[in-house]
């Protein structure tokens, strides 16, 4: 478009704060539809965190099969999903920002489930590699869109109700993975082949990954009936009406000049996430190796520990949306408390239950973590929507993202792999490896949240 054509208002970072007067419920839309929409995307937001946590479960079969380390399966597990996962969102974000985010949810959904599909049909480690790359440049697509989105459909006050309700997907998908693969992990451990028409003798972890590819790619149309809602607060647009991307230069200058504040607001979350993805990715292995018990035994345990997530982190997360909500409206840093109440409870819960002595004991250790994640599931986003100027919320969720992912996702599994192979040299001693990590991540995670809660206060009061 020529230069000529359009009507571009400079915009500096004080002036695109998210500080206009909040709209009015009727602005909003229907609300029975966009809590439909919160639960038609709560269905994609599970089948995407089944896709993501399944491959945990079948660590012991996979090693086998493959004849590969603990760190090479930690490639599997973190690396692999989360480079296209945290390449791709940023650029994600910023085409979110001004895009139909409706299509490029399809299209995410669409992508990782091909790629769960031809995880399934992988004959070799590196076939598994690439195709579990290709899970996260499909999910990569997902909350960079989603959480904008639901900002547009609800008020400020009732978003933290809405983002957690969408954050159960964790809770669900990843206790759905642990019930049952807990209920099939001896199956799933064997060596037996299954011959299917078309593909060949397969796996039985093989064939888990196929279905769980097809059922992704079945639920793809129910997303049409979603329709991409109107965008709220200060917009800036060309003459023709269509949203201008803002200068990244502009993006940056506001990032740097409330860095603390955007420090105070990722560390919890990224701590929240090593932990979340990095010890939950080998907490199959964890039962399997740590006590002395029988594959099946282990998927005794996985499946109770499964159903306890599911239920306990459901509650918490749902809690956890009226918890921030009820803050943010008696502090200015509200949002921040409910930030420190998860990381608190989440820390000592996953360094202590590895110590525990008996499977049972571990996981009644994990409670208070559970319910720690759920709070910050629900809280985490909600904040940054709440302070982020809207027409960057796209970009800096994707940042979000990508800084939670490069470090929790990619690094998380790998450093305690790293730790059990290059410092213990014994798989046994996996739990000491969960519990340095854990202890030490929630720590600094708390220290730098409390070191920028005057800043964030400042960012505030740009509101």
């Amino acid at each position: 478009m020529a230069e000529d054509n359009r009507n571009i208002i400079s915009a500096q970072p004080g002036d695109l704060a998210s500080g206009a007067e909040e709209l009015s419920d009727s602005e909003y839309g229907s609300r029975p539809y966009a809590w439909y929409v919160v639960f038609v995307l709560l269905l994609i937001y599970v089948l995407a965190y089944v896709d993501r946590q399944v491959l945990a479960l079948l660590v012991e079969p996979i090693k086998r099969d493959l004849d590969i380390s603990d760190t090479e399966m930690s490639l599997l597990l973190g690396f692999a999903f989360a480079f296209f996962y945290t390449l791709v969102g940023l650029p994600m974000g910023r085409l979110a920002d001004r895009s139909n985010r409706r299509n490029i949810i399809i299209a995410g959904v669409t992508i990782w489930s091909v790629a769960t599909a031809l995880c399934g049909l992988a004959r070799n480690y590196t076939q598994l590699f690439l195709s579990r790359m290709g899970i996260g440049l499909g999910e990569a697509c997902l909350n960079p869109a989603v959480v904008p989105l639901l900002s547009d459909y609800f008020p400020k006050r009732r978003l933290g109700r809405a983002i957690g309700v969408y954050m159960l997907g964790i809770s669900i998908g990843g206790g759905l993975a642990n019930i049952v693969g807990g209920n099939f992990l001896d199956e799933l451990s064997t060596e037996a082949l299954r011959n299917l028409p078309l593909i060949g003798a397969i796996r039985p972890w093989q064939a888990v990954l196929l279905i769980l590819g097809l059922t992704g790619i079945v639920v793809v149309p129910l997303l049409l009936t979603i329709r991409e809602p109107s965008r709220k607060g200060r917009i800036e647009r060309d003459a023709l009406g269509a949203v201008v991307s803002l200068p990244l230069s502009v993006i940056f200058s506001h990032l740097k000049s409330f860095r603390w504040a955007y420090v105070a607001l990722f560390a919890p979350l990224v701590a929240s996430a090593t932990m979340s993805f990095g010890i939950g990715y080998w907490i199959p292995a964890f039962f399997q190796r740590s006590f002395g018990i029988s594959t099946v035994e282990a998927g005794e345990y996985l499946v109770a520990f499964g159903l306890v997530s599911m239920v306990v982190g459901a509650i918490s997360v749902v809690a956890g949306g009226f918890l921030v909500d009820y803050l943010a409206t008696r502090y200015r840093d509200g949002h921040l408390r409910a930030l420190g109440i998860g990381l608190a409870l989440i820390t000592p819960g996953f360094g202590l239950f590895a110590l525990m002595p008996s499977p049972t004991l571990a996981i009644v250790a994990l409670l208070p973590a559970l319910v720690g994640n759920g709070i910050l599931q629900a809280s985490g986003v909600t904040a940054l929507m709440g302070v982020v100027p809207t027409q960057m919320k796209s970009q800096i969720a994707a940042l979000n993202f990508f800084i939670i992912n490069l470090i929790g996702a990619a690094l998380g599994p790998t450093i305690i792999a790293l730790i059990t192979d290059g410092i213990f040299g014994n798989e046994e001693s996996l739990r000491y490896s969960i519990a340095i990590v854990a202890f030490f991540i929630g720590s600094l995670g708390l220290a730098l949240l409390f070191n920028g809660r005057s800043p964030y206060r400042q960012l505030q009061e740009l509101d």
